[in-house]
């Protein structure tokens, strides 16, 4: 058995989460891929898939497994790359991202060209997705965070922080008047944010002379879509507390209108999430370092935390 071939199946498997869609990017039958991982297995000890009605899924020491192939192959590629031009400032390879969804489609979709125009040998792998999920199983190179980091085995670089605002449609503060203090914030009809994962709505929460307070929002509408929640201020149903780059072109129009602006929601850290030893990889270094400076250009997702 070729050990480094059975790897790379192994691994192609995994980030395709089928065997057939596996076999058809390797062009080989789904019985040969089927018993490689047999082989694989049994070379091993142990068992590293098991297969469920809608899916498959790595077993414990599967995950293990697939980390330290990831390591081994992209060891193999870099030693490789300094003979195919990589080592001379031409990353190549497939470069798997995760960005979350509506931040990714607003924010970062729009500028992609420019990095797909500067490394041209990079072939970019983009899912976009408000689920957070487990970089190890999907075979992500790395996913992008807003908020609090919770993969506790993954290495985080804090690239911005995403400023909030507090805004209104003018008919609804011409109905309901304007809120000059957050403390008024309970009085007024608010559209509120809640998590697709918990169901839990996000708190409301202002920077107030150096501390952090929440209040309570009487709801008219929750949605757990950002986009939707923005909608739904535009129509006038409420007030709306939505990060700041997403509500710019509305705030600029007038369509929007910012309130409390001497007392803004706290920001949320922006971080770039991926396993140990995964920055060595030179494609990931250039997608890191450019997605980087494409927010520092931004103000409004360079907020002080």
């Amino acid at each position: 058995m070729d050990r480094l071939k059975a790897m790379q199946t192994f691994v192609r498997i995994v980030e395709a989460n089928s065997y057939t869609k596996a076999a058809e990017t390797l062009d080989l039958p789904r019985a040969a891929l089927t018993a490689t991982i047999k082989k694989l297995e049994a070379f091993l000890g142990t068992q590293l898939l098991q297969r469920t009605t809608r899916r498959l899924s790595l077993t414990p020491d599967g995950a293990v497994y697939f980390r330290q192939c990831l390591e081994i192959l992209q060891a193999v590629e870099q030693a490789e790359g300094a003979f195919r031009g990589q080592a001379a400032g031409q990353p190549r390879g497939k470069l798997r991202v995760e960005l979350p969804g509506t931040f990714g489609r607003l924010a970062l979709m729009p500028h992609m060209g420019e990095f797909c125009r500067a490394y041209p040998e990079i072939e970019l792998v983009v899912s976009l997705s408000e689920r957070v999920r487990d970089l190890t199983e999907e075979g992500a190179d790395c996913a992008l965070r807003i908020g609090a980091l919770q993969d506790s085995a993954m290495i985080g670089r804090q690239l911005g922080s995403m400023g909030f605002v507090t805004c209104a449609s003018p008919a609804y503060l011409a109905a309901h008047g304007t809120p000059q203090v957050w403390s008024e914030i309970r009085e007024h009809r608010g559209i509120l944010h809640f998590s697709g994962l918990t169901g839990r709505p996000y708190d409301w929460d202002f920077m107030v002379d150096g501390s952090v307070v929440t209040t309570e929002v009487r709801s008219v509408i929750s949605v757990n879509d950002a986009e939707a929640s923005v909608s739904c201020a535009l129509q006038g149903l409420g007030l709306a507390q939505t990060a700041r780059y997403q509500v710019r072109p509305h705030l600029r129009s007038g369509a929007l209108v910012e309130v409390l602006a001497d007392t803004l929601p706290t920001p949320m850290p922006i971080s770039l999430l991926y396993p140990q030893g995964r920055m060595s990889s030179p494609r990931l270094r250039v997608f890191a370092d450019w997605l980087g400076a494409l927010l520092r250009d931004d103000p409004d997702l360079q907020e002080k935390l």
